[in-house]
């Protein structure tokens, strides 16, 4: 190597100084021989390197992340089975609308061409499930390759990006001069609807007699809870949210109907069939799809979001306010009056008030999931953070767990992924750590990546996870038995978590009747080691549900 090139800096090393410019402060993965020249650069970097126990929870972390901050999760691997680790993350990260970039490791490009020791197309193979997938080859594009990855990943609708580096590309020298600096990260000036598509949107809330605000996760990523909480309390119409826009609106406001999205037609499906008018605020129908509450297409419907709406027969709006979705709301409000109040709508959330409240005093044991989560309500802050993981437990604090603020009860419903619960606490706690920060998981969820308990550990980040325990895969066992009557494949065997959680050198806890668990919570939440807390429950409830709201709405 010549003397200028020993002054020039390497690909690698220009690839951490883009990622400093970008304001990263951690990126989550495993270092691998590919990688080497990567972690060499990062080591003299201020970036914060937190090392995972499996890919997969680097890519959740980086997800949960880039969901709670709006700026890009990075996570990164190794090439071959390290880069396949890291893909249900990534997807779940696109999906969600999490901003968030995948680097990998790769073969050197002299060995692509060829059969080749842990060689796959990595390029093609991220490409499905992410904005762009782009691999550097001439070292003098890094800069422009990694700006463009954070541009997609962070623009409207975020998703994932992926950049993928060869191990004799990341040694190669980067020209001084433009191409060794990082591109300037401009600020996006804000995008507003157009006057006459306000316009209309007004004329036809003026006209509605019964309409319904359904609000989905755009709003929340755009910060639009105090321009719609204004806007329902000004005009009087009730809000729906999906699960992914849990706490937009206070769950104690007049108006907030609380959350849509169990597979049952519920108390949500009531109000929404009973609107003429349904105004759909950052709603994305990858949360909930408009067959399950607009079946036969019949709804007008204004749509409200930063981008236009999806293409779908059950999703034709008479109306597109496509804009920053607070002036969207602000505008329109300026030219509507307000309605009667909705009394129909209110009569039925005196039903669900009262239907949440009759189990405050419930002491049955196994705990009912309806009791484990009003107690769990009482006892976490309104700005403390819940992290769902997926299975028969999310469809209960879908229903049960009421937010009074936005990001504080994470639920993955786009692509809705168990596992995801223990490694996204762990990063929200990394990003708050003066917030509890509690996972919430089944059994079945809760051992596909209870091994970052060690990561947890080891970067100081306490957090709690409640295990639902019944063990079994509860939400399909509750699917089998509403359809077929019968249930199978779905039984197993758990650890005894409290030892486990001692063997991670964390501290366990085992609810043994009711009143065991806010005690347990107010002593796991005092310590400063994560805690696991093994709690049985009662998930005869879930047929108990379907069978209620069967002949509550259905007959």
């Amino acid at each position: 190597m010549s003397e200028q090139e020993k002054k020039q800096n390497t690909v690698a090393e220009v690839l951490v100084k883009c990622l400093e410019n970008e304001g990263v402060k951690y990126v989550f993965g495993i270092p691998g021989e590919e990688n080497l020249d990567m972690m060499n650069a990062l080591e003299k970097s201020d970036i914060r390197v937190i090392v995972v126990r499996h890919e997969q929870g680097a890519a959740f972390m980086a997800d949960m992340y880039g969901r709670l901050t709006g700026k890009a999760g990075v996570c990164f691997s190794t090439l071959g089975p390290g880069a396949t680790n890291l893909i249900t993350g990534t997807a779940d990260a696109n999906s969600d609308g999490a901003p968030l970039i995948a680097i990998t490791g790769q073969v050197g490009t002299e060995r692509m061409h060829l059969t080749s020791h842990q060689y796959l197309d990595l390029v093609e193979l991220f490409a499905p499930i992410t904005k762009r997938s782009k691999q550097i080859v001439n070292p003098n594009s890094v800069n422009e390759i990694v700006r463009i990855a954070f541009k997609y990943a962070e623009s409207e609708k975020p998703g994932a990006c992926h950049v993928d580096l060869p191990t004799n590309v990341a040694k190669l020298p980067v020209s001084s001069g433009i191409a060794a600096q990082p591109l300037k990260k401009p600020e996006r000036d804000k995008e507003y609807a157009s006057f006459s598509s306000i316009d209309q949107a007004a004329a036809m809330i003026f006209k509605a007699k019964h309409p319904v605000i359904l609000v989905g996760h755009s709003a929340v990523r755009n910060h639009a809870g105090e321009a719609l909480t204004s806007f329902a309390d000004v005009l009087k119409i009730p809000v729906v949210n999906t699960m992914m826009a849990k706490g937009i609106i206070p769950y104690n406001n007049k108006y907030s109907l609380w959350t849509i999205g169990i597979p049952q037609k519920d108390y949500q499906n009531k109000v929404l069939d009973m609107a003429d008018l349904v105004i759909a605020v950052g709603y994305d129908i990858v949360e909930f799809a408009p067959g399950k509450w607009n079946g036969e297409g019949k709804h007008k419907i204004i749509h409200i979001d930063q981008r236009p709406a999806h293409i779908n027969m059950l999703y034709q709006p008479e109306v597109e306010v496509v804009g920053d979705i607070s002036y969207s709301l602000q505008q329109i409000l300026y030219r509507s009056d307000a309605k009667e109040e909705p009394e129909e709508f209110l009569k039925l959330r005196e039903e669900m008030v009262a239907e949440y409240e009759s189990y405050a005093d419930d002491t049955s044991f196994p705990m009912k999931p309806q009791k484990i989560l009003y107690d769990v309500r009482k006892f976490m802050g309104a700005d403390d953070i819940v992290i769902s993981d997926v299975g028969a437990h999310k469809m209960w604090i879908a229903r049960e767990y009421n937010c009074y603020e936005p990001n504080t009860c994470i639920i993955s419903n786009g692509f809705a992924t168990m596992g995801i619960a223990v490694p996204g606490a762990v990063a929200a706690k990394l990003i708050y750590p003066e917030k509890k920060v509690l996972a919430i998981s089944g059994d079945g969820g809760f051992m596909m990546n209870s091994q970052e308990y060690e990561t947890a550990l080891r970067e100081g980040t306490p957090i709690v996870t409640l295990i639902f325990s019944d063990a079994s895969y509860g939400l399909i066992k509750w699917k089998q038995m509403d359809h077929f009557g019968h249930n199978c494949f779905v039984d197993f065997q758990n650890p005894d978590f409290v030892k486990y959680a001692e063997s991670m050198h964390a501290k366990g806890y085992r609810v043994e009747k009711v009143e065991d668990l806010l005690p347990i919570l107010e002593d796991a939440f005092q310590q400063k080691v994560p805690c696991i807390i093994d709690c049985p429950v009662d998930y005869s409830e879930n047929t108990k549900l379907s069978e209620y709201l069967h002949d509550k709405f259905e007959k």
